[in-house]
């Protein structure tokens, strides 16, 4: 890759609102499959010419661990990141050599969208922020939460050169919490 201008395109849209799939309306689907997967669509319609010009191409999709383990009043999220995996899984068959599409799956990361969560769960439940984070903290095996540099680390090994071998492929990094193999 020396001479090669190297192409990448990393997908990383907020998810939606959090609630229950079955009170989700069609407009919120639509909404959210818009956004995710078309947008990604077309990104990649643009990015593609060149990334086959250069032989060399990467994309990431920054989605969830819902993409294996669905997570409760998370309906429409877990619905298009599901959508996703499997708009990347397909792509990854149709894409030429060198241009490699994988899904890095977050699980509770230190993020503003946690935090928002936090707050959703805790005014749902009835429960303090606090209860809602340790209960988070007490299902990670490596007892924290991941911070940003964590997942970065892995899309910064996933864009280079030495991930041109894996394609097509669901990462979780999530301190172990996933129970799906």
């Amino acid at each position: 890759m020396s001479d090669v201008q190297a192409e990448i395109l990393i997908n990383n849209t907020g998810g939606p609102p959090g609630g229950k799939l079955t009170e989700a309306s069609a407009d919120a689907l639509l909404s959210a499959f818009t956004r995710h997967v078309v947008g990604a669509q077309t990104l990649l319609q643009a990015m593609l010419p060149h990334m086959e010009a250069a032989g060399y191409g990467r994309v990431i999709n920054v989605l969830s661990t819902s993409v294996r383990e669905p997570i409760p009043n998370l309906g429409v999220s877990n619905t298009i990141r599901g959508a996703m995996a499997s708009w990347s899984k397909s792509l990854s068959k149709e894409l030429a050599p060198g241009i490699t599409i994988n899904n890095v799956l977050p699980g509770f990361t230190d993020t503003e969208r946690l935090t928002s969560l936090k707050g959703a769960v805790a005014a749902r439940t009835g429960g303090t922020e606090d209860d809602v984070m340790t209960g988070w903290i007490g299902r990670v095996p490596e007892g924290r939460l991941g911070r940003p540099e964590e997942l970065a680390g892995m899309i910064a090994f996933l864009v280079s050169p030495a991930g041109a071998y894996i394609r097509g492929q669901s990462i979780a990094v999530d301190g172990g919490r996933l129970n799906a193999i």
